[in-house]
């Protein structure tokens, strides 16, 4: 269950040829990566790769570098040492001025949204068609900006809203929406359930795999919300020590014996999460076929 790729003994070669495959099995590719903030050590020797059209979950103790980490494959934090491709296109090498045409294909939804207080809800989905298509119409961008509006699960009356008007679940569409306006390959989202109801979590988990079907989206996530890693994700990756110390499918991680990931998915929280998903697999098998299995 290593997240890197094969063979990361022989890095030169094998990396080149893993990202020569970008258009194949993994869009994004970290090897050997190290953060450091002064003496202070985030990552060292990191080392993942995404498989296209997954959804991969991000997990880890406070202090971890879960968003560092996010924050290091979209280009926003320089690492100190390793390198990172997406889409088969260099991060750590390219400069601000060189590399717009690779941020354009993917989206990112932050923390609490991220948006312009200052802006519509509409508005703060144009910026980035602004950014990047400056030569489309005025009424073009109204009208993509209301169509990722409402597929992000908002009215359509909610895109003339500020976002103080907003509740805290319509702001996180909101944001979706916006990360969504360049219909990117990549969606990377940082807690995105976090502050929200169950209810209102639950129905974010499902419009994520709804866009990720549609759309065909690879799904870079991390969470602490363990109902949204057995609902969602294909694999999940665990950040300890420094590193990703394991890659895998729930039950898989589940037979590894690191103690971190024992107490994370056999705790309490993860126990109720287990049984939850146990008890809607079976009420699906029901609905599915209410004459199976019943005395």
């Amino acid at each position: 269950m290593n997240g890197a790729p094969e063979k990361p003994e022989k890095r030169d070669k094998s990396f080149q040829a893993v990202a020569h495959r970008f258009d194949g099995e993994y869009p994004i590719i970290v090897h050997g990566l190290t953060n450091a903030f002064g003496s202070q050590v985030v990552h060292e020797n990191l080392s993942i790769a995404v498989k296209r059209g997954e959804i991969i979950g991000v997990v880890g103790g406070s202090g971890t570098g879960k968003s560092v980490l996010m924050r290091s494959i979209i280009g926003l934090q320089i690492p100190t040492e390793g390198s990172i491709e997406v889409l088969g296109e260099s991060i750590t090498d390219a400069r601000a001025d060189d590399d717009i045409d690779i941020r354009s294909r993917w989206g990112v939804l932050f923390q609490g949204g991220a948006l312009f207080s200052t802006l519509t809800v509409a508005e703060n989905v144009e910026v980035p068609l602004r950014q990047f298509y400056p030569e489309i119409s005025d009424a073009l961008r109204r009208e993509i900006a209301l169509y990722k509006v409402v597929l992000s699960g908002l009215p359509e009356s909610a895109a003339d809203k500020y976002p103080g008007e907003l509740s805290g679940g319509m702001r996180k569409r909101a944001g979706l929406a916006r990360a969504l306006s360049l219909d990117p390959e990549l969606l990377f989202l940082d807690e995105p359930t976090a502050g929200l109801d169950p209810i209102g979590a639950a129905a974010f988990d499902r419009l994520i795999m709804e866009l990720q079907d549609t759309l065909g989206l690879t799904v870079f996530l991390i969470t602490h919300d363990l109902d949204t890693l057995y609902e969602i994700c294909d694999r999940v990756a665990v950040l300890a020590d420094k590193r990703v110390i394991a890659v895998g499918t729930i039950p898989e991680l589940l037979a590894t014996d690191h103690p971190w990931i024992q107490e994370y998915f056999n705790g309490p929280r993860g126990r109720a999460a287990q049984e939850s998903q146990s008890r809607a697999k079976s009420t699906a098998k029901v609905v599915d076929n209410p004459a199976g299995g019943r005395a």
